[in-house]
């Protein structure tokens, strides 16, 4: 069982981004089938800032586990912390501003899960066939 379970989850990490991309581009390309052009720009800038972090967690996470030396460590600590405030205030200003919908730049925010979402169904339909 678990060597079956190993050969499902293999190429997951690979996997995840282009669900993301992929749900990206269709959330896009849905909103402008509809005609909503600034919902579109928002969901794709959301999108992007959540395609970004994940990207950035999962080098930070990477260079955690492999990281030897205090000094490395302590400044991928800053950089981690730094990271999320600017997000935060990135997501503000379009709140403040309304330059884009706040909407579609929350609905972008939501691809990784999406994504997630996609791969573990994409997983748990693997696992059943390999049963």
């Amino acid at each position: 069982m678990e060597s079956v379970l190993h050969n499902a989850v293999e190429g997951a990490e690979a996997r995840l981004p282009r669900w993301m991309g992929a749900l990206a581009v269709f959330g896009i390309a849905a909103f402008l089938a509809q005609g909503h052009l600034r919902m579109a720009a928002g969901f794709a800038l959301g999108a992007g800032m959540a395609i970004v972090g994940f990207r950035w967690l999962e080098r930070a996470v990477r260079s955690a586990l492999e990281a030897a030396a205090g000094g490395a460590a302590k400044r991928m600590g800053w950089v981690f912390i730094l990271r999320y405030p600017l997000a935060l205030g990135a997501v503000l200003v379009f709140y403040q501003t309304h330059w884009l919908p706040f909407a579609g730049v929350l609905l972008g925010l939501l691809v990784p899960v999406a994504g997630a979402i996609m791969e573990s169904l994409f997983l748990m339909g693997k696992l059943i066939r390999a049963l």
